[in-house]
């Protein structure tokens, strides 16, 4: 089978020069916005824990939204594929970040908590089964470097 190749490109413009630079830690805003052609810019920040905007996005938050995105996008697909009715999805993810007493610091882990609502008809033990699927294909979770689980809850759109 043969491989392809897709390239992102995105600009992280830095929005935060409040008149004097980084000449002070705490002289400084952290905001930015990320563009990537003609798609709507992302207002961001770093978390408020390092000084950040709370209204902002920050690079965890985006983080967590990549993964729990890629894996509903397969998971979808992989149920289309299956005849598997879904619809609605929702998920509660939450990632796990720590940092060490140098300020550096790394995530150890994410949990995906889609709920899922498919069509009554459907088979739920290979609604279930899928996220499984769709977790070995995401191009995110395959990517990183910690562990990302999922508890998924499926429910009968009459239920």
């Amino acid at each position: 089978m043969a491989e392809n190749n897709h390239r992102y490109a995105v600009t992280v413009t830095w929005t935060g020069n409040q008149g004097t630079g980084t000449a002070s830690y705490r002289g400084y805003s952290r905001d930015h916005l990320i563009e990537a052609g003609a798609k709507p810019a992302i207002a961001g920040s770093s978390d408020p824990a390092f000084r950040g905007d709370p209204a902002r996005w920050n690079p965890e938050d985006l983080l967590v939204a990549s993964l729990s995105a890629c894996h509903k996008l397969w998971y979808l697909g992989l149920c289309a594929e299956a005849g598997i009715v879904v619809l609605a999805y929702e998920d509660q993810a939450e990632g796990e970040m720590v940092e060490e007493a140098n300020g550096a610091g790394q995530f150890t882990s994410v949990v995906l908590r889609p709920k899922v609502t498919v069509a009554t008809a459907t088979d739920l033990d290979k609604a279930r089964s899928l996220h499984h699927l769709a977790h070995q294909k995401c191009f995110i979770a395959r990517s990183v470097n910690f562990p990302v689980s999922h508890e998924p809850q499926i429910v009968l759109a009459d239920a």
